[in-house]
């Protein structure tokens, strides 16, 4: 059972309390049982990633990439893989209650709700909690003067710059620094590399930025993210005029794209907690539906990954051009037309 029907499981018991008037907004919505149960007119959704983004749009519900503001009775936090992403989006959500309204904090135990639950306990007093699904929703309610925790949780979750000047933010992939992988791509860049690149994935940007660095023959380069906060971070580490930016789920992309001279890679490998070699393999096959004929793919990624076979499908020719203990940089040509 999935943390959004335990939602609906304590709204349908009555454990958890809905109020009669006022919004309800769902901070890193996904589509659920639970928002079924809300009239759709007091329902307000957040979701930042792209593909659930288009999955709540498509079954109608109001969703926001970010909502800058609201006026709710009830604030649902689902917990995120960061910890301090989601505190800050317990602290954001606070500030949208009126004293007396209710914000349900909503994960599994890999998420660390139990502990979570009991940090902001200490800050604002716990009104209730319904323990299901190998996880536990929590609720507070707000006081009428919020205390400072918030504040820090709220700084700490917000955008900041690294040791090397880059914007960056907890729950964007490797926050404090540029991942070992992608500085391992980054050294197949010179200026051999020209004409029309995508970088898939982009993140905050590091790649992009190290590309058109070492690149002057790059005539412009797109950057597709599905994170928005990422783009959004990216929108300010990539300053030069050659970068246009796309907010995309990478595994669409194809029909009515136009072709690249070259595709540079770091995909992500999680869902969640868990590793999941098929985002890999998809972002794969959407490189080789996006290049010309004659285009080059560069990707890295952790060794022990399993994209030979992926390769082998998309491709007529790939190589390793470098190899460490942690991770394989691999140059591809001649994608496959199905």
């Amino acid at each position: 059972m999935s943390h959004v029907d335990r939602l609906a499981l304590a709204v349908e018991t009555g454990a958890l309390p809905l109020p009669d008037d006022g919004t309800v907004v769902v901070l890193r919505a996904a589509p659920s049982r639970f928002l079924s149960l809300m009239p759709p007119e007091r329902l307000l959704c957040e979701q930042g990633f792209r593909p659930l983004h288009d999955a709540l749009s498509a079954e109608d519900r109001p969703v926001l990439p970010v909502v800058e503001r609201a006026s709710a009775g009830l604030v649902v936090v689902n917990c995120t893989r960061s910890r301090a992403e989601t505190l800050g989006n317990v602290a954001r959500g606070f500030a949208m209650l009126p004293p007396g309204g209710l914000l349900a904090l909503n994960g599994g135990k890999t998420d660390g709700v139990d502990s979570l639950a009991r940090q902001i306990a200490k800050a604002v007093p716990q009104a209730g909690s319904y323990v299901k699904a190998h996880g536990r929703v929590a609720w507070f309610e707000r006081p009428e003067e919020l205390p400072p925790e918030l504040r820090d949780w709220a700084e700490a979750a917000c955008p900041a710059p690294t040791v090397s000047g880059h914007l960056t933010a907890p729950g964007m992939f490797s926050p404090d620094a540029p991942d070992p992988g992608s500085q391992l791509l980054a050294e197949s860049f010179g200026p051999g590399l020209t004409g029309r690149v995508a970088d898939l994935g982009a993140g905050w940007g590091w790649l992009a930025d190290a590309c058109l660095k070492a690149c002057p023959g790059v005539s412009e380069l797109d950057l597709y993210e599905a994170e928005y906060i990422a783009l959004e971070a990216a929108q300010r580490n990539v300053t030069d005029p050659r970068a246009r930016f796309h907010w995309a789920d990478v595994t669409k992309l194809g029909k009515g794209t136009s072709p690249y001279d070259v595709v540079i890679c770091n995909p992500p490998f999680h869902q969640g907690r868990a590793a999941e070699p098929a985002l890999g393999i998809a972002f794969i096959a959407a490189a080789a539906r996006i290049l010309k004929v004659s285009g080059r793919f560069l990707m890295v990624a952790n060794r022990q990954l399993p994209y030979e076979a992926a390769l082998d499908a998309a491709f007529s020719r790939w190589e390793r051009l470098h190899e460490t203990r942690s991770f394989k940089v691999i140059s591809a040509t001649h994608p496959r037309r199905t």
